[in-house]
């Protein structure tokens, strides 16, 4: 690093790549950041890679001058974890966006730039998607969520991105090229090495392709509307749900909060009380006799109100189902989204997960309206606050903390979909404890000179 604490990128103009540098500031600043609220950062250069080659050209570079590189592609994520926090180049795998479907396998070989909605968009002719159903899924790559582990709506029935990979591509440290899984269903094989870069954030290589799993398009659809008279009845209705024989497509837990942004904002009509989007695939028999088992599993948890939707109103459901964040930054003026949190906890302790931030968001003085992904114990909660009013972000910030420390003494994790990135290292030894000398042992394996999204996931000690 030179003197003022910028690394010297003037190397990166002399290396053979297919792709673009850039070093021009206001190139810089787009880079600095993602869309969560954390501090940017400004890379000193950016390379944008076309191929599997230039990646693994600016990695051998990097690693012998020993200069921090930080992977990114769609930069949609809230947790910093594209944010080159020690400068350095950022290496944009945005432009590598290539996809090769094959229908009698259910797979498709896709570059790790391939937006995720753009995807499901190639596959729809054939009658096949990839599944997870994230919510930012115009903007959101699969190699970020390979990253990351996203996940979605859909997870609960067909699973998280992890679940679909059957092989990655992967540009280590110093740039040598490794396939890791095959294109298969199952393999015994050796160490499942694909699974240790599924949900590293870039912190063990860079992923240059990815072999997806697919799945078919359900051929038939129901959903219903379930409320509920306390958050405890929604909970205790999502765990009936989940260990009755079946399997929904989605179940989506909102709050009295979330559904009064959505009526103000949005004219969406939804009772003022907590309740539950639920949402069934399969065939038309099945569909019709799962719709009776999801009632009677709601009823058992003294639902209020069960309606069946078609086509049309299912559309509309999900679309201010959506909207719940944008509702949120609109609510106040002087206002909005501090961020938004993301915990798992085990099903059976979903009512007290969402009672917690009921009782957090009355202590603390915020509104925090609540959603979640509840099938997989997935809870997103919203505080609202104004960012230059130091009292009330440091009250959305214990607000955060105190439901990360609560999921995980419940069992759960500190983060369901999102990734660990800058916000959540200081929960790493909760959550694992000594497993997390292990995992820095990994890294200093694979990485030992520390460059590869360096000040994210793993904590400093």
């Amino acid at each position: 690093m030179t003197p003022d604490g910028e690394y010297d990128v003037s190397f990166l103009d002399d290396l053979s790549v297919e792709g673009s540098v850039v070093t021009d500031r206001a190139t810089l600043e787009a880079y600095s950041h993602d869309e969560g609220p954390h501090t940017a950062h400004y890379p000193d250069g950016v390379v944008r890679a076309m191929s599997a080659g230039d990646v693994s050209t600016v990695l051998e570079a990097c690693h012998t001058r020993e200069v921090a590189i930080t992977p990114r592609s769609g930069g949609s994520s809230i947790e910093g974890n594209p944010i080159p926090v020690e400068g350095g180049v950022v290496l944009d795998t945005l432009p590598m966006d290539s996809v090769e479907i094959r229908p009698a396998d259910r797979l498709a070989i896709v570059g790790p730039g391939v937006v995720y909605d753009e995807l499901n968009s190639k596959l729809e002719s054939h009658g096949l998607r990839f599944a997870p159903g994230i919510a930012a899924g115009d903007l959101a790559t699969v190699g970020g969520m390979v990253a990351n582990n996203a996940s979605g709506l859909n997870a609960v029935k067909y699973g998280v991105t992890g679940d679909h990979v059957r092989r990655l591509t992967v540009a280590l440290a110093d740039g040598e090229i490794v396939q890791c899984g095959r294109d298969v269903a199952k393999s015994s094989s050796g160490y499942q090495l694909k699974d240790l870069f599924v949900g590293s954030e870039g912190t063990l290589g860079i992923v240059t392709e990815v072999a997806l799993a697919l799945e078919p398009l359900p051929a038939e659809r129901r959903a219903a509307l379930a409320t509920f008279p306390t958050r405890g009845a929604a909970g205790k209705a999502v765990a009936n749900i989940m260990a009755s024989p079946l399997t929904p497509g989605a179940i989506e837990y909102l709050d009295s909060g979330a559904a009064g942004l959505l009526n103000e904002t949005d004219d969406a009509d939804l009772p003022i009380s907590p309740q539950l989007l639920i949402e069934l695939h399969g065939t038309n028999s099945g569909v019709t006799a799962d719709l009776d088992t999801v009632k009677a599993s709601c009823e058992a948890a003294d639902c209020v109100a069960f309606e069946t939707a078609g086509e049309a109103e299912m559309a509309q459901l999900w679309a201010a189902r959506r909207n719940v964040y944008p509702a949120a930054c609109e609510y106040r003026s002087d206002a909005t989204v501090a961020f938004i949190g993301d915990v798992v906890v085990p099903v059976s302790r979903y009512p007290e997960i969402v009672r917690k931030a009921a009782e957090l968001s009355e202590e603390l003085g915020l509104t925090v309206p609540c959603v979640g992904h509840a099938g997989d114990g997935n809870l997103h909660f919203l505080p609202i606050a104004d960012l230059d009013d130091e009292q009330e972000f440091e009250r959305a910030t214990e607000l955060n903390d105190r439901m990360v420390r609560a999921a995980i003494s419940m069992g759960g994790t500190s983060t369901g979909e999102h990734g660990v990135g800058i916000g959540k290292r200081k929960f790493m030894r909760q959550e694992h404890a000594a497993a997390v000398d292990l995992m820095q042992e990994i890294k200093a394996a694979v990485d030992p000179h520390r460059i590869l999204n360096p000040g994210k996931l793993l904590p400093e000690h």
